[in-house]
């Protein structure tokens, strides 16, 4: 179930993104967002069109803001790859965006998405909640969240000394988990119904992704992540795996892919593909 609706809700995605820039002007900054937007899992995407469906929305009413997650996505990736932040030369196996053009054209790609996804969100199609889910995607976005992540893992590679176990669990649940909790949340929020089960999810989906993460830094292969690989330990970071240990990594990854899925425990089996998508966090390999 989860390999098929994953790759539905990956083309739904695409066409509302394609969509969304057709009639962009032909510049290279425009150039930079399309090549940003392609590929990828789009499992944030993903979560939000099957926490929709979770409560009677289903993709042609949803799709907007899935793709908006997407956007945002994307703009963080342009961000976080570029000298100033991470460095990095490749993503998804490509040359990144400042690579590809320049790294003018990737900040303003990146901040064109970022506006874009908030424009998304404003979709008549997403119903009459549409503004409660702008200010639920703000919030996940900026220095309450993704950005309040990326600042404290900057901050890390000057501190004193390693971060604990805890303040790494706090920066991830920022840079990492608060856009997946957005798009766990979403389809609650458009329904005006308790998003107190999703996010319970959504906080351990969120944690076991980044552990992988963790585990793939030191595992992985680099031809299949799309990207190069043991950074952090290169740069003496403290990560999940340096704390805990690899099987130790291992362990608690598998023990919040079990706490997440007993809370879809309301939803019955109509959150099975939710289920396997916790579970596919932990086995994929990029």
């Amino acid at each position: 179930m989860f390999a098929s609706r994953l790759s539905q809700a990956q083309r739904a995605i695409q066409a509302a993104l394609d969509d969304s820039l057709a009639f962009y002007p032909d510049l290279p900054v425009v150039h930079a967002m399309r090549y940003a937007l392609q590929g990828g899992k789009r499992l944030r995407g993903f979560l939000v069109l099957e926490s929709a469906r979770l409560h009677g929305i289903y993709t042609a009413e949803a799709q907007s803001a899935a793709a908006a997650v997407e956007a945002l996505h994307a703009y963080s990736l342009i961000h976080d790859d570029l000298p100033c932040m991470d460095d990095d030369e490749l993503r998804r196996g490509h040359p990144t965006v400042h690579v590809k053009w320049d790294e003018a054209t990737a900040v303003l790609a990146g901040d064109a998405l970022q506006t874009l996804a908030f424009e998304l969100c404003c979709d008549p199609m997403l119903g009459a909640r549409r503004v409660e889910l702008v200010a639920a995607l703000a919030k996940a976005a900026g220095a309450e969240g993704m950005v309040m992540g990326q600042a404290l893992d900057i901050a890390a590679e000057t501190a004193p000394a390693p971060l604990t176990l805890a303040e790494i669990t706090r920066l991830q649940a920022g840079k990492t988990g608060a856009l997946i909790s957005f798009a766990a949340e979403a389809g609650a929020i458009l329904a005006g119904a308790d998003r107190a089960p999703l996010a319970h999810y959504a906080a351990a989906l969120g944690l076991a992704f980044q552990i992988a993460d963790d585990i793939l830094d030191v595992t992985g292969d680099p031809a299949k992540a799309g990207k190069k690989l043991r950074k952090d330990d290169a740069a003496g970071k403290a990560t999940f795996v340096s704390l805990l240990g690899l099987d130790g990594a291992r362990a608690r990854a598998h023990d919040l892919v079990a706490e997440a899925e007993a809370a879809l425990a309301p939803y019955g089996a109509a959150a099975d593909a939710l289920r396997e998508a916790a579970r596919f966090v932990i086995q994929r390999e990029s």
